[in-house]
């Protein structure tokens, strides 16, 4: 259990959404159900680091966007505070191939957005109240799960699939190399990487494969991107 939660038990939660009225609809719904109080609402994750050395919760409600540079960062410096705050990623992207890197990364939970408040509530007091509960998934059905598994060599890795995905937006290799801080050689690596694990030659042909394949939507290709 964590260290600082009140001596009533209830459950402190800060919540990083860059939608400001699905971050208030989830302070309500957590405040509906009792036995939590949000600390603080912040529109990111970078702020999310910061408060949690100030405010000190239990659990940070985190949404997660491509590309991951970011919400990698957060969740290592998260992992350093001492107590740690369990993290709940919350994502609209249900691709499972995501999954394995964040679990690595700290996350004690992830949501798909489309998940009930039932399911959100019922993670947040798993991660924090049973310290046996580990790598708690909603949205996705088991079987989808199971081709994140390492050793798979037509299997992507999150980051060859991070890389695709910007790929497929039209960003060059120079400009992958620039948004996510890799070296150009690098990125030109892992792309032939990806190219030959799907049998590609081209950015075209490995976008519409990844598309058929249901590895990226259309939605994650035109989602909205700050280049941040």
């Amino acid at each position: 259990m964590g260290e600082n939660r009140d001596t009533n038990g209830t459950i402190r939660v800060l919540l990083a959404d860059d939608h400001t009225m699905f971050r208030e609809g989830l302070a309500g719904i957590l405040a509906s159900y009792g036995g939590m109080e949000v600390v603080a609402e912040v529109p990111n994750d970078g702020e999310a680091t910061r408060l949690v050395g100030e405010t000190h919760p239990d659990a940070v409600v985190m949404q997660v966007q491509m590309p991951f540079e970011k919400a990698r960062e957060a969740l290592r410096k998260m992992r350093s505070f001492s107590p740690s705050p369990k993290v709940i990623v919350v994502t609209m992207f249900e691709n499972p191939r995501y999954v394995r890197e964040l679990m690595e990364l700290g996350a004690s939970a992830f949501l798909v957005k489309s998940s009930s408040a039932e399911h959100l509530v019922a993670a947040v007091r798993a991660a924090v109240f049973d310290p046996t509960t580990r790598n708690v998934v909603v949205g996705m059905p088991r079987g989808m799960l199971e081709g994140t598994q390492e050793g798979v060599e037509s299997v992507l890795s999150a980051r060859e699939l991070e890389l695709l995905l910007l790929a497929s937006r039209g960003l060059s290799n120079r400009q992958i190399a620039n948004r996510i801080t890799l070296a150009e050689a690098t990125v030109k690596r892992h792309m032939a990487n990806v190219f030959s694990k799907m049998g590609v030659s081209s950015r075209g042909e490995a976008a519409r494969k990844a598309l058929s394949e249901g590895w990226i939507t259309i939605e994650e290709i035109t989602v909205e991107d700050d280049g941040g």
